[in-house]
């Protein structure tokens, strides 16, 4: 009974040992290829962008204040309301705003009468001077006083001319037509316009047209060119891409912490008023396209191969002409090096200006993990 279970063990133990012999042996019968991930060399379009974030504004936004202080009596418009040029959207309260004007003409008609009745004596001076009563420097006091009166009932005029048009400033009007974009004020409220004019409202002009400022890198402002087209996302439409075009590179940097960049403002088209003020746009400046070219995957430019049991120093990346690279083609299962002139890249693939390559070649991109290295490791031992 021992003999027939020592057999059965020794048995099981060979067709074991078998069995790994034979799994080792076909891991070691695959092809190299497998041992590599290779992409295929094709034709297709490039575009090359610059990335940068921006904020969109409406292209005209008009900060409607009062000239004048005052309680808040009636508000005639409110966030998002269609206004027109002149149209009514508050009013402050007038009282005191009259009082000073009724005051105002009240002075006017002093001056007035104080006016006359200057006239009145000047007139009978000069009889009396004419007829030799009075001197001449008596003549002329009278003169004066006409004068002063003159220049008093001036300053009359213009004080309610003054105490009419701040009566006027109490009723606040649309300077243009457009939406109400803000509205900072409530009824009740009182602002003050001695130091600073408040805003009260804050209206666009037209939200059919919308600009984006932008602020770019320095390292990227000379490939930038007025009408460039843009393609940009916003957080709230994830899935769809709008275009504009550049309007302006303006010249006034920015610099902070010793980071320089510059305002770029760019056109948007808003017909269908998707797009709102304050919203965060994610722009690509496309700043060269080219279709239907041979291309490579970038990984394969950064491809570079392992160290060999044979050649255990780390493999150097062989060095061709200035301004070439290198990228390695499979061929018979091993990766050979090839020189190729770079042109355009967008990120992802890169336009193959020249080299001796073609549409369909396999590139290696990288190696796979040493699974079988690995595994191999692994021997099975015999005690």
């Amino acid at each position: 009974m021992f003999i027939r279970n020592t057999r059965s063990i020794i048995t099981a133990l060979l067709l074991l040992s078998a069995a790994v012999v034979y799994w080792y042996s076909r891991n070691d019968d695959e092809p190299e290829a497998s041992s590599y991930l290779t992409r295929t060399l094709d034709y297709g379009d490039i575009i090359q962008t610059i990335s940068a974030n921006g904020t969109l504004t409406p292209v005209v936004l008009v900060n409607v204040g009062t000239q004048v202080s005052g309680t808040v009596a009636k508000l005639h418009a409110d966030f998002n309301d269609q206004v027109e040029t002149g149209q009514i959207l508050a009013e402050l309260d007038p009282a005191l705003l009259q009082a000073q004007l009724q005051q105002s003409r009240a002075n006017l008609l002093s001056a007035q009468t104080q006016y006359s009745i200057a006239q009145s004596k000047l007139k009978r001076h000069r009889e009396l001077y004419e007829q030799g009563f009075i001197s001449i420097e008596a003549l002329d006091i009278v003169r004066q006083e006409l004068d002063a009166a003159n220049a008093q009932l001036a300053v009359s005029q213009a004080q309610v001319e003054r105490d009419s048009a701040n009566l006027n400033y109490s009723i606040i009007k649309s300077p243009i037509s457009g939406v109400v974009i803000a509205r900072d004020v409530d009824v009740g409220q009182t602002v003050a316009a001695n130091f600073q004019t408040p805003v009260l409202f804050q209206i666009a002009k037209d939200l059919r047209e919308m600009q984006i400022n932008i602020s770019v890198a320095e390292a990227d402002i000379g490939l930038l060119r007025i009408d460039q087209p843009i393609n940009f996302t916003v957080d709230a439409y994830p899935e769809s891409t709008f275009t504009g075009r550049v309007k302006q590179v303006r010249l006034n940097p920015t610099i902070q912490e010793n980071v320089v960049t510059y305002n770029v403002v760019a056109m948007v088209n808003n017909i269908d008023g998707s797009l709102l003020p304050g919203m965060t746009a994610n722009i690509h400046f496309v700043v060269n396209q080219k279709q239907n070219v041979l291309r490579v995957p970038n990984a394969a430019l950064r491809y570079q191969p392992k160290a060999s049991e044979s050649s255990p120093n780390k493999q150097q990346r062989p060095a061709g002409q200035p301004g070439q690279s290198v990228i390695y083609r499979l061929i018979d299962g091993h990766p050979v090096a090839t020189f190729i002139s770079r042109g355009i890249t967008d990120g992802h693939f890169t336009e193959i200006v020249a080299g001796t390559v073609n549409a369909g070649d396999n590139v290696v991109i990288r190696e796979k993990s040493d699974t079988k290295d690995s595994q191999t490791k692994f021997r099975f031992r015999m005690f």
